[in-house]
């Protein structure tokens, strides 16, 4: 029989791995924002767009994620996930560090998936609709990182 509530302790295990996705969250917004100022060249319009709207996404995602943290009773973490400030700023440097993170967060999102499968549909219909959105980023960044006419994914 499918459970239909999650216990105690998933809630808290739950609410540990909403938490890191929050944190996570929070530090794309400030990663796309810094990238963004960072941005120079021909290029530049398109790609601070692009990385600003990565940062405005990765708000929301921040958002929904504390929403479902205090929906469960839980409290919503203050801090904020990992930085890498690596000082290069060339677009490939920016976008190879942006695939790393979004990878970083598809990993948090497909946890959350693994704990709350056929126990909550709520949780368990929003890690599967962000584990479509990472995964659809990560194709983009990898799209961004190939040379004009490579039409084979980006392997670094």
């Amino acid at each position: 029989m499918v459970a239909t509530t999650l216990s105690e302790n998933e809630i808290a295990a739950a609410a540990k791995i909403l938490n890191k996705i929050l944190e996570t969250e929070l530090a794309g917004v400030v990663r796309y924002t810094h990238y963004s100022l960072m941005i120079f060249g021909y290029n530049r319009i398109p790609i601070v767009d692009w990385l600003r709207s990565q940062a405005s996404e990765s708000l929301a995602h921040a958002q929904q994620a504390g929403e479902l943290i205090t929906g469960l009773g839980e409290h919503p973490s203050l801090s904020i996930g990992h930085l890498l400030e690596t000082h290069n700023h060339d677009i490939g440097a920016i976008l190879l560090e942006s695939l790393e993170h979004e990878k970083e967060g598809l990993n948090a999102y497909r946890e959350l998936l693994e704990l709350v499968k056929d126990k909550s549909v709520v949780l368990e219909e929003y890690a599967r609709q962000m584990i479509h959105d990472e995964e659809l980023h990560i194709m983009e960044v990898n799209k961004m990182l190939r040379k004009p006419g490579e039409i084979a994914m980006f392997k670094n």
